[in-house]
């Protein structure tokens, strides 16, 4: 199987083509006055539309965000992606106000060559979501005939069985852009055979999330780090008071089990930072991880897991020189978006930027955590755009996204 490339379609020439491309441009919006909170995304795919627009193409851009119901929904308007994505391309993005209506045709219709174009929301078309492949195809339909070529940029959404994702590209003559071919690229060394000391560090709030992932991983590498909201389900299993923190009870006994056959392998924290109520002003402290008092909740890793996870970095073979020389990590150590509780997902984070290794950011909440804790994303080797879909890849999952581009 291979898949084409961006590449391999502008050098057939795009000057004066559609192209429809597929992005990933579900960013986070401020509740209260819709601005946009992280851009990371929308830059993640200016590569590839900024050589399409440079080669002449007529350039249709396509994205979902966040999870409206099949129907418009205000508040998940890509409006506002549309107008930064002009500002970061220089020059205007034209904005259509609905997917595949009046709008969305005259829109396109009145692209000149080198001219860029955004559809509304696809999830306000219940045909994108579709699990009925009748509806999710004429919707598919319909979005093709806008087009004479398929780029699809969107990592963040290969896993997923959509129209705009799994459904166009068998009705046009398909590429990966930039972005997904970096994606697949540096993802296939973690699961090809990836230089040792290997470490994973996870986080995020539940062990289910995370348990496809743990398995198919623990073979494999050398150290995992466990922290976040799931680590109390693992101090539960060892049979430690938790407190009324995050707990999945019906984990216990899997997260025992996991436990039982590391082979040493799972670092759990040995402190954690407690408080009495889940807000950024309540009242805190750092405890043992086995004394946690049951009337408190944790919402940090405390220090002492902090130097010892980044030790553990530092000499990842266990027992002699020989820090990691592959990091992954997904999911935030605490509750980043409160300061009271930032420091563990900070620390670990610097000692994962400072390593000397191949260093991957799973996406999701760990990207997110890297830009608004105000960190270097330079110091790390590659930021997924994709949270879920990047798991499901270490997984070993086939993603209805990249088998939709094979040929």
């Amino acid at each position: 199987m291979s898949i084409r490339t961006l590449d391999d379609l502008l050098a057939e020439g795009v000057s004066g083509r559609r192209v429809l491309v597929r992005a990933d441009l579900n960013v986070p919006l401020d509740k209260q006055t819709g601005a946009i909170t992280d851009d990371g995304r929308i830059r993640a795919v200016l590569p590839t539309l900024g050589a399409l627009v440079q080669a002449g193409a007529k350039v249709v851009v396509c994205s979902h965000l966040g999870r409206p119901k099949g129907a418009p929904d205000p508040q998940f308007s890509l409006r506002p992606v549309a107008g930064r994505l002009g500002e970061l391309l220089g020059a205007p993005v034209h904005f259509a106000t609905d997917t595949v209506g009046d709008s969305a045709r005259s829109t396109v219709e009145g692209l000149a060559d080198g001219q860029a174009a955004l559809l509304e929301n696809l999830r306000f078309n219940k045909g994108e979501t579709s699990k009925d492949d009748a509806e999710r195809g004429a919707f598919a339909d319909q979005l093709a005939a806008f087009a004479e070529a398929y780029v699809d940029d969107a990592f963040g959404a290969v896993h997923r069985k959509h129209a705009s994702v799994y459904d166009v590209p068998a009705r046009l003559p398909h590429v990966a852009g930039r972005l997904v071919l970096r994606e697949v690229e540096v993802l296939g060394k973690l699961t090809g055979e990836p230089e040792r000391p290997y470490v994973v560090v996870l986080g995020g709030s539940k062990v289910s999330d995370k348990l496809a992932v743990i398995e198919a991983l623990l073979p494999k590498v050398d150290r995992l780090l466990i922290g976040g909201g799931m680590c109390f389900t693992f101090l539960k299993a060892q049979g430690h008071e938790v407190g009324t923190s995050l707990l999945e009870e019906e984990m216990v006994e899997t997260c025992g089990n996991l436990l039982a056959r590391s082979e040493g392998k799972i670092m759990l924290p040995v402190d954690v930072v407690v408080a009495d109520a889940f807000a950024p002003d309540a009242a805190h402290d750092v405890v043992r991880a086995d004394g946690i008092p049951s009337h408190r909740l944790g919402l940090d890793i405390g220090p002492e897991t902090v130097a010892g996870f980044s030790a553990a970095l530092k000499d990842a073979a266990g027992g002699g020189p020989g820090g990691a020389r592959t990091i992954f990590w997904n999911g935030p150590m605490g509750v980043f978006e409160m300061p009271a509780f930032a420091h563990g997902t900070r620390g670990v984070a610097e000692a994962i930027a400072k390593a000397d290794a191949f260093t991957v950011v799973g996406g999701g909440d760990s990207a997110a955590a890297v830009r608004a804790l105000g960190l270097d994303e330079s110091s790390f080797g590659h930021i997924s755009t994709g949270g879920g879909a990047s798991l499901e890849y270490l997984e070993g999952k086939t993603l209805p996204g990249i088998a939709a581009l094979e040929d």
